[in-house]
């Protein structure tokens, strides 16, 4: 897992660490040193912590202006024991909002598993994104039947050509357009 690094072509768009809006602000980075781990396995160092044992994430691309993040994610996400979408929810996504991003791309190529607990944060994060909307792209099949499973799903807009997003070969903006476009499409 220590090979797999958050996607970095975009850094000379915006880097988390150096956005004072950010909650990764002023965030140092060693490319040598690997201390996170997931399980008994180290990842690189580039990714950041959430506070969770399991999930750990990288803020690729921000804009304030059209009220947009882009989030990679690596992982096991546990809401079963870890609490991780109250750790994502309150540490990253209440950050977030507080500076007007009501729409978020969530990018889970390197979600390994989800385990679920209740929908309370969910509900909360979609009740603080009025006329916003949570997308997942590119999630494992397993993954999103686990979303299903417990009812989150109906919080987000994923599934369909969402998970078959080639998202590395857009620029920021461009993936914005293209998931806006189908979300604008699946809200109507």
């Amino acid at each position: 897992m220590h090979f797999v690094e958050p996607f970095f072509n975009w850094r000379n768009l915006y880097i988390a660490s150096d956005d004072q809006a950010s909650p990764f602000y002023k965030k140092e980075y060693s490319e040598f040193l690997f201390h996170n781990k997931i399980y008994n396995f180290f990842i690189h160092p580039q990714w950041d912590s959430i506070d969770s044992q399991t999930l750990f994430i990288k803020i690729l691309f921000i804009d304030y202006e059209k009220s947009y993040s882009i989030i990679e994610m690596i992982g096991e996400w546990n809401d079963t024991i870890e609490n991780d979408i109250m750790k994502l929810k309150r540490g990253i996504i209440d950050e977030l909002t507080k500076n007007g991003i009501d729409k978020f791309i969530l990018i889970g190529e390197n979600i390994l598993n989800f385990h679920y607990s209740d929908d309370c944060y969910y509900e909360e994060w979609l009740d603080d994104i009025e006329n916003g909307w949570v997308a997942t792209i590119n999630f494992h099949q397993h993954v999103i039947e686990e979303f299903k499973k417990i009812g989150i799903d109906q919080y987000f807009i994923m599934g369909g050509e969402m998970e078959m997003i080639e998202w590395r070969n857009y620029l920021p903006e461009q993936l914005y357009k293209k998931v806006n476009s189908i979300a604008k499409k699946r809200l109507e």
